[in-house]
């Protein structure tokens, strides 16, 4: 396999402030409908796993969100009641075994982009998971801003299991954030299934559904976030992201600013003006 396919063909994505409404995602479905674009990984019969180009097209995708308007949330989550297996073992674990350090080190990079497109993307990602969610589709769990999930759902950094580290696509700086360095050394270093009851008790998930209800309450909570200060909302991520490289004093006079940008948005002046009517605030992210 030539190296040339490691980083994926770059995707005819719509550029600077266009809308993705119309966009046709060769590798998942894709569809926006009240300012949620939702991505669904739709490879079904084998718990679907991620291939070169699927990696590549989503990458493209959340770097094209920066400038989608039209999209103020978004739902990630797995069609045929899995979320995602990770990278296909016929087409990429195989594959990676018969390249050269430079090969690897292209492959390992382009998956790490992909997470931090989605940290940069300036909405808001509600992850939907259901059944196995596993090595890369974990981190694709994790990269989201909130998950959703089921009892019955698994999830498992297996990076051990197949003899890798359990730094994978920024695991070991994320997963200690969220549910603690022990906890996430537990996980890292066994690379043993976490269950859906489990994961929110130890923080992992924000809430556990019925597989019937799962969806629908991602998409409740993305329509909700959509018809907020989306502004604000794009903010609030990039702060959440970029304190973490922050001192206490540093991140107080960060948040003085990005908080004095948003009382100089519309949706500012629109809230107080509804508060004062004894109304409802209708956002525009303005």
């Amino acid at each position: 396999m030539s190296t040339k396919y490691l980083p994926g063909q770059p995707q005819q994505l719509p550029g600077h402030n266009h809308v993705l409404h119309n966009y046709q995602a060769q590798h998942f479905k894709f569809s926006v409908s009240d300012h949620v674009a939702t991505i669904s990984l739709n490879r079904p019969e084998r718990k679907n796993p991620l291939s070169f180009d699927s990696y590549a097209e989503l990458r493209e995708l959340f770097r094209a969100l920066v400038y989608a308007p039209d999209v103020h949330a978004v739902v990630l989550t797995g069609e045929g009641g899995n979320f995602c297996s990770g990278g296909d073992v016929h087409e990429i674990i195989g594959p990676l075994t018969k390249l050269d350090m430079p090969g690897l080190l292209t492959f390992t990079r382009m998956t790490g982009d992909l997470v931090k497109a989605m940290r940069a993307c300036p909405q808001p990602i509600v992850a939907a998971i259901d059944g196995i969610c596993a090595g890369a589709g974990a981190l694709l769990a994790l990269a989201s801003d909130m998950r959703f999930g089921t009892a019955r759902s698994k999830t498992y950094f297996l990076f051990n299991k197949v003899g890798l580290a359990g730094c994978d696509m920024g695991a070991c700086a994320l997963l200690p954030r969220m549910i603690g360095q022990g906890r996430a050394s537990e996980l890292l270093f066994t690379g043993r299934g976490l269950g859906g009851e489990e994961a929110e008790r130890w923080g992992f998930y924000n809430r556990v559904c019925t597989p019937e209800d799962l969806r629908d309450q991602a998409q409740a909570m993305a329509v909700q976030l959509a018809n907020g200060p989306t502004f604000a909302n794009g903010m609030t991520k990039k702060m959440l992201q970029q304190e973490w490289n922050m001192g206490v004093d540093e991140a107080i006079e960060a948040e003085a600013q990005a908080q004095a940008i948003c009382m100089a948005t519309n949706d500012f002046h629109r809230a107080y003006h509804a508060f004062v009517a004894k109304q409802t605030p209708l956002f525009e992210g303005d």
